[in-house]
Parts: structure tokens; sequence; C-alpha cells
């Protein structure tokens, strides 16, 4: 369930697994834009890519790594790439279909390497953000068991709800394996769009059934939102008077505001 308020009190070291198994729903624009937000509220954040794709890493204009750093037996702090953000750090990918099998297997074996390496280098940092794959894979598994909370993205159409009881159960099954670390952060409603009666039906069905976990802030559809990481910038760099960066701002702060 959602955190309680903090009451103006921030816990270091939260860390956010940014995680759907349907892809184009917004995942990896969320990860990267709240990102941005905290960093720019003064956080210290680390967004950690760990899609092959590596869209978290190309739209802040940063390489691709040729290892993933999850993979390396070096400290994370030396493959950390500093953004045009301040405060706000770049874990990059891998597209190394070998690098992905590596931390799979890993997990599959109960090495708790992503959790293993973020405890050691945690401290640097206010918050982290991990951008999974779409799927409810091993990598997914591994980012869940290494974060303290789990943020979902959902979008506004009626295939949103498809496939997510099988995502939930993942995240039941790590909540079990892991009791007291892992909570749900919350849902964000991300491509929504007031004009369409079917955004609003899948609104109320979301919140029908979901109730209090779903944040109030929801993610218009907008174009400054997707023409952003072609720029290397987030919503909020890029455009900062429109729809998309207002709404990113507020989910920032519903974020802030639970502990």
């Amino acid at each position: 369930m959602r955190r309680k308020p903090a009451e103006g009190i921030l816990r270091v070291g939260r860390i956010l697994c940014v995680a759907n198994q349907k892809g184009g729903v917004g995942k990896t624009t969320t990860a990267s834009n709240l990102a941005a937000g905290l960093a720019r509220a003064g956080m210290r954040t680390l967004l950690v890519d760990l899609d092959p794709q590596c869209n978290a890493t190309t739209g802040f204009g940063a390489t691709p790594a040729a290892t993933h750093p999850l993979v390396l037996e070096t400290p994370l702090c030396e493959s950390v790439v500093e953004t045009t953000v301040p405060g706000l750090s770049i874990l990059p990918g891998s597209r190394s279909v070998r690098d992905v099998e590596r931390i799979a297997a890993q997990a599959r074996q109960g090495s708790a390497v992503l959790e293993s390496h973020l405890s050691r280098g945690l401290g640097a940092w206010d918050y982290c953000l991990i951008d999974c794959p779409p799927s409810v894979g091993e990598l997914t598994r591994t980012a869940l068991a290494g974060s303290t909370e789990v943020l979902m993205p959902i979008q506004c159409e009626y295939f949103a709800l498809e496939g997510l009881t099988q995502m939930i159960e993942v995240i039941r099954d790590v909540m079990q394996e892991r009791p007291g670390r892992l909570s749900f952060s919350g849902i964000v409603l991300t491509m929504h769009d007031a004009a369409l009666e079917l955004t609003s039906e899948v609104e109320a069905e979301v919140r029908d059934f979901f109730g209090e976990i779903v944040f109030e802030t929801v993610i218009p559809r907008d174009v400054a939102v997707s023409e952003a990481p072609s720029h290397a910038q987030s919503v909020i760099d890029y455009a900062p008077r429109s729809r998309g960066a207002r709404a990113y701002t507020e989910l920032c702060m519903e974020v802030r505001d639970c502990e």
C-alpha cells in the first residue's frame, strides 16, 4: 500500500522500481522525468537504466555502456555519469544480450547483485529510480528485490489492465520473500486525455479497483513530453510551462510527500 505522509522528514535512500510488464505505457518517460524533477527539487538522484533498450540513458544524452555496471566488480560510483541537470546522475544501461543474461542468471541463483551494489553506494543519493524492461522476467525481479518501493505507470486505455494480475503477483512474491523491505509506492495514470470519454472510464475503473494507491496526479498526453528526449532533456527542462512538465512536477511533490 502507499506509504504514509512523511510529515516533512525525508528518509534518505529511497529506491523506486518503475515497472510494468506492458510496453508503451510511459515507464521510461516517467522514471526519467520523475528523476529530473526530484533532482531539480534539491534531491541527489540516481537513475539506473536496467532496460536493454537504454532509452533512459540516451534520453539524457549519455552513451550506453559497453558492459553493464551491475556485472562489473567496480563500485557503482566509477560508472555513474553526470547529466546537465544539477544533482541527477545516471547509471547507463547496456544493450549487450550477454550482460542481460548474466544479471538474470545471477538473480536466478539467488545472488542479490543489484541490492548489493546499491547498498554499498546508496549513501551518495537521496533517491534512486530504476527503469525496468517491459516484462516480469528476472531483470524486473532483480530490480524489485533491490528496491524499497515500486511505482507502476498505467496507460489510460482498456488494455492497460491486461496482464496486470501477473505483475502484481510478482510484486507480492518479492514482498513475501523480503518482508518489510518492498512497499507499493503507487500507480500513476499516463497518456491521460480528459477530452476522451474512454480516458475517464479507464481512470474511474482503475481508481475504483486500486483505491488510495493511485496517485492523484495524472500525466497528460503532451507532445512536449515526446519531444524532450530528442533534445537530451526532461520535459521539465525542455518545456517547463507545458502540461507535461507541470504534471511531472506535481507527481514529484506527491512522491516526496510519501515516506
